[in-house]
């Protein structure tokens, strides 16, 4: 195994120049380290990606408009940095600094006859610890469907990129397409192997479930999962997978329509049957919360709470596909939620649209700087408003929706877009980061400085980011400049910009939406006052082995739109019968007695019977039914059924099942 670290020279001259040339010191030592920070040049060259101090050679894409002759390798800024001929179809540029680069092809005529793209990253001279923040949506098993093939590609980028932990997708029904019944190998199994062993940590997901996970008795129009299938096929990947999968999210967005449409104590559910069944598959899984689309709003939070869910999750995970400066305020509800527990952001990004008419569905190159701008800024945002690791949406390419929104930092062919190279300037730079605050500067909202204690090339460092950016949408953005804000004389070890390149300027002269990480000795931040954001209180709680599960079979929730989140939500007839179960599971290894009640109704609410004695083999289930007469008249407060179990001091099981008011349409 290859190590390799360089020096640099004294930083002297300005901002946003890169080095003319780069004297590096190669050091060649065999060594028992993790594979997790080798070079694989057979497979990541294949996407043009390369590491600094390999020569930059680039074939010559099969659709070009007329034969090339010649090639000029550009910056995302559309400067030319070296020219060179095309013999026998590639175009070697020699080695080229660290950066991303437009690799355009043109013909003998001087006409532009096509492109492609390459990256040049720093390579990595120490292991990127497995806990380090910076992450990456993969989603191997599904976007690598169409192609396998491209497996060990995408993990050789994302491992390049320095990330370690990755996400990825599985489909229940593949993985057991009967009762009871485990597929002997899938392709998730070659997913896992694959990732894993480029030392990867995964965070697997699942959304969809098979017809026969359905309890018998459900209604069609409202088919109700059977939580005890939940619960063996939790318990059964989480073996299968031991080693190879390190977390598990069980279920995705839940509360949208096109995955499901439940309602929160529904998704509360859930959580408790997949959390115990995890954790009885492999107890050392981390378990995270199934995240919810849209913004976390409080009425969500509110049931997550009084649902007492908490003790059922390790992570309390969220998607967040908003603004960076929006973050601090639009996760405040899911830190309460989070009870003082690790929040990962596993899904994020801002949807840009792709070109018309590009077959790539490429942007722009001023959006495809805006982009790799927004990457950086998204990112260390995260790390301030509350989260330990976030995975960007998404590695690979994908477009969504009529208009091409794009999302993937590779293009079609998995080239490099600009913003995987701002991503592997993140891994490296901010490896095993902590957000230790955001220097605020009076009146100037739009100027941005945060400090981390991280690792960068495996050495402990504080690493200060900056950079200037408006609350704008993306034609807007891109334009601020500031001059540097900061007057205390600090000790600047080395200084990158966005995209991991190195800099002269031990302080830039000014401040753009690029930030700049300037690398400092350990404590040197300390001269600065930071601000935090402190995590919620941690809550006590013990997850019980008796799960509640109610179900309104003839009066389906309705889907609404709240505050940019969808949201499903009982809702009832003031003076009507409802009729309704509640389904009370034993997932324990011993069997339970004792009994479930309604607490105190809501007022003008009557129950047929409110209180139901339970004695539960372990595996076992019971149905009863709950027949309710609602509220002749709407009060003006929320409308709960609290429903609480007694069955011993340790397993006191609680569901609150929230019902929205008719006059709330």
């Amino acid at each position: 195994m290859r190590l390799t670290s360089h020096s640099r020279g004294m930083i002297s001259t300005l901002r946003g120049e890169m080095f003319p040339r780069l004297t590096r010191v190669l050091i060649v030592a065999f060594v028992a380290v993790p594979h997790a920070f080798a070079a694989s040049p057979s497979v990541h060259e294949d996407a043009h990606v390369f590491l600094a101090g390999e020569p930059v050679r680039v074939a010559v894409p099969d659709d070009l408009s007329v034969a090339a002759s010649n090639a000029r390798a550009m910056n995302e800024r559309l400067e030319v940095q070296r020219e060179t001929s095309v013999l026998a179809g590639i175009a070697d540029f020699g080695v080229l600094p660290v950066g991303w680069y437009r690799v355009e092809f043109v013909g003998r005529d001087g006409a532009l006859a096509g492109f492609t793209t390459a990256a040049v990253l720093d390579p990595l001279a120490a292991p990127v610890p497995a806990d380090s923040p910076i992450a990456v949506d993969v989603a191997l098993s599904w976007l690598g469907a169409k192609d396998e093939s491209d497996w060990p590609l995408y993990a050789d980028l994302a491992r390049l990129a320095g990330v370690r932990w990755v996400r990825d997708r599985i489909h229940w029904r593949e993985v057991q397409s009967e009762d009871g019944a485990f597929a002997d190998h899938t392709k998730y199994d070659d997913s896992a192997a694959i990732q894993s062993a480029e030392g990867l940590q995964i965070l697997q997901v699942f959304h969809t479930l098979p017809k026969w996970a359905l309890a018998p008795e459900s209604s069609p129009t409202r088919p109700r999962l059977d939580l005890a299938k939940l619960y063996l096929f939790c318990k059964g990947v989480a073996a299968r997978f031991r080693g190879k999968v390190q977390a598990w999210e069980p279920w995705n967005e839940g509360n949208a329509s096109n995955f499901g449409g439940y309602t929160l104590d529904e998704l509360c559910a859930i959580q408790k049957a997949a959390y115990l069944g995890f954790k009885a598959g492999d107890p050392s899984l981390t378990v995270c919360w199934n995240p919810l689309g849209g913004i976390n709003i409080e009425t969500q939070t509110r049931s997550i709470l009084r649902n007492a869910t908490w003790p059922y999750y390790d992570v309390y995970s969220i998607h967040s596909y908003d603004w960076p400066h929006g973050y601090e305020q639009y996760w405040r509800h899911a830190r309460e939620a989070a009870s003082g527990k690790p929040i990962w952001v596993t899904e994020c990004d801002r949807g840009m649209q792709a070109v018309t008419g590009s077959e790539m569905d490429d942007f722009t190159p001023e959006y495809d700087r805006r982009k790799a701008e927004f990457v950086a800024q998204s990112y260390v945002r995260s790390l301030f408003s509350g989260s330990s690791k976030h995975f960007h949406f998404i590695l690979g390419h994908y477009t969504e929706g009529e208009n091409h929104t794009q999302f993937g930092l590779l293009r079609r062919d998995h080239t490099p877009r600009p913003g995987y190279v701002a991503l592997a300037a993140l891994g490296r730079l901010l490896a095993d980061g902590v957000c230790l605050g955001r220097h605020e500067i009076d009146g100037k909202p739009n100027i941005h400085v945060y400090a981390f204690r991280a690792q960068p090339q495996g050495k402990s460092k504080d690493v200060l980011v900056a950079w200037m950016e408006g609350e704008f949408d993306w034609p807007d953005r891109g334009k601020e400049r500031a001059p540097w804000p900061l007057a205390e004389p600090l000790k600047i070890d080395e200084a990158y910009d966005y995209l991991g390149r190195p800099l002269y300027a031990a302080v830039p002269g000014e401040l753009r939406p690029d930030a700049v990480f300037l690398v400092m000795p350990e404590g040197e931040s300390k001269q600065l006052a930071w601000r935090s954001v402190a995590p919620s209180k941690p809550r006590e709680g013990v997850a019980s082995c008796v799960v509640l599960q109610f179900d309104a079979p003839n009066t389906p929730p309705v889907q609404r739109t709240i505050e940019w989140s969808p949201e499903a939500a009982h809702e009832f007839i003031p003076g009507a019968t409802l009729d309704a179960t509640l389904t009370i599971y034993n997932f324990g290894d011993k069997a339970v007695a004792g009994s479930v009640g309604l607490d105190k109704l809501p007022d003008g609410w009557r129950a047929e019977t409110a209180q139901w004695q339970v004695v539960l083999e372990p595996m076992a289930q019971k149905t009863v039914v709950v027949r309710l007469t609602t509220a002749s008249e709407v009060s003006t407060g929320d409308v709960w059924l609290n429903f609480t179990g007694a069955f011993g001091h340790a397993d006191q099981p609680v569901l609150a099942v929230w019902f929205r008011k008719p006059q709330e349409k």
